[in-house]
């Protein structure tokens, strides 16, 4: 059994640890909710960017993709969705305020050892399925990375934001249950 495989289906799951870590300890201000607000928004636009091209494809249990994706966010980099989930977690974490800073090192290992293990497994698969195709996209365009020069050979369906707003609604309740958590934590302490 691969272990990545593992991880990638349980990928919604994983981080439910740290959450609960970081709503123990919370100790959130006006100002660290300001500023985890802000980078959390930011990191929910750049997901809901890649789910428009992307599409309900990233929402699956399996590593799989019916086309090689290179237009959109995905031009500037491979794994826009991740860079995109990164950044609002960061963004809770901050807004939560707890343990800080070391919670953020602890987020950021527990970030990296989880995509690292799933991009693998991904690209492994990615190479398989387009071949040459993937390979010249993988030597132009970073990983995690974003660069400023839009992938030449960019191509892929258009953005459809509604598709992206219906398929993100998950991630808008989870979201939105874990800032009422802080604002609770913040309240009674």
């Amino acid at each position: 059994m691969d272990i990545r495989a593992v991880v990638f289906e349980a990928r919604s799951y994983t981080p439910i640890p740290l959450l609960i870590a970081v709503l123990v300890l919370a100790e959130p201000s006006a100002m660290s909710f300001l500023a985890g607000g802000v980078t959390a928004l930011l990191g929910e636009s750049i997901r809901l960017w890649s789910v428009g091209y992307a599409g309900s494809a990233t929402r699956t249990r399996h590593v799989g993709a019916p086309m090689l994706i290179t237009s959109g966010p995905y031009a500037y980099v491979r794994n826009p969705i991740y860079v995109g989930n990164f950044i609002l977690s960061m963004g809770l974490c901050v807004m939560a305020w707890a343990w800080m800073p070391y919670m953020l090192g602890v987020f950021v290992l527990a970030f990296g050892i989880q995509y690292a293990m799933i991009v693998s497994l991904e690209e492994e698969h990615l190479q398989v399925t387009f071949g040459e195709k993937y390979a010249r996209y993988h030597a132009h365009v970073p990983r995690f990375f974003p660069c400023w020069r839009r992938y030449p050979h960019a191509a892929g369906p258009e953005s459809d934001l509604s598709a992206a707003l219906k398929s993100d609604r998950r991630t808008f309740q989870s979201m939105t249950a874990v800032i009422l958590a802080i604002v609770v934590r913040w309240y009674f302490s």
